[in-house]
């Protein structure tokens, strides 16, 4: 009985990760955009004490958007149960990772940038901008992809839905860095994903899966 309602409270705590995650992490791509409005190309531009305090509020947001995102992860992965594709749920849990290290990483060096002036080599915008935008991003994409494919090898995930992730992982895959602001799709995704879960029209737990 215990265990039972333990399964149950899953889905819920998967949603409110879900949304938290994506509410910080947007917060946070938003301020590093504003503070490296030139990304990469951005040499001769100097950062401003506005700038400063934004990457300073992006630093402190980036912890807790990562810690929300392993709880999301997990929570995702408990519904899956012992249905798992052992496959599937490797390169989900592998990506899932990689992309809070990556983030982590990002985060750490857009912290250089409070020390960089004109006179300094802008190496932390460039290497906070392409971590982010490319590496985490890319790993992003794989976690949507595969989140999406469990759930629909599941039936806990509706079709749209399914095919929500689907192009969104493209987009994050394909566009990446080129698209401006394309980082804000994934924590969109989770948002959507999160609310869907909290609405309470998915399964309790996961559906057998169709015979092959």
């Amino acid at each position: 009985m215990d265990h039972k309602h333990e399964r149950l409270g899953t889905p819920r705590a998967a949603g409110i990760a879900g949304v938290v995650f994506a509410l910080l992490m947007a917060a946070a791509i938003v301020l590093v955009r504003i503070a490296l409005p030139q990304g990469a190309g951005g040499d001769d531009v100097a950062v401003d004490a506005g700038q400063r305090s934004a990457v300073q509020t992006a630093l402190a947001l980036l912890p807790f958007a990562g810690i929300a995102f392993l709880w999301f992860m997990g929570a995702l992965r408990e519904q899956a149960g012992d249905d798992e594709d052992r496959f599937v749920s490797t390169v989900f849990l592998g990506s899932g990772l990689v992309f809070v290290a990556t983030l982590f990483a990002s985060a750490a060096a857009a912290g250089t940038v409070l020390d960089e002036s004109q006179q300094h080599t802008p190496f932390g915008r460039h290497f906070a901008y392409t971590l982010l935008t490319t590496y985490a991003m890319r790993m992003a994409a794989v976690f949507i992809f595969t989140t999406s494919a469990i759930g629909r090898r599941l039936g806990v995930f509706p079709r749209p839905l399914v095919v929500l992730g689907y192009v969104t992982g493209l987009i994050l895959l394909v566009a990446g860095a080129d698209l401006p602001w394309c980082e804000l799709v994934f924590p969109a995704w989770a948002l959507i994903v999160g609310l869907y879960i909290l609405s309470g029209r998915h399964p309790a737990g996961p559906r057998p899966a169709a015979p092959a």
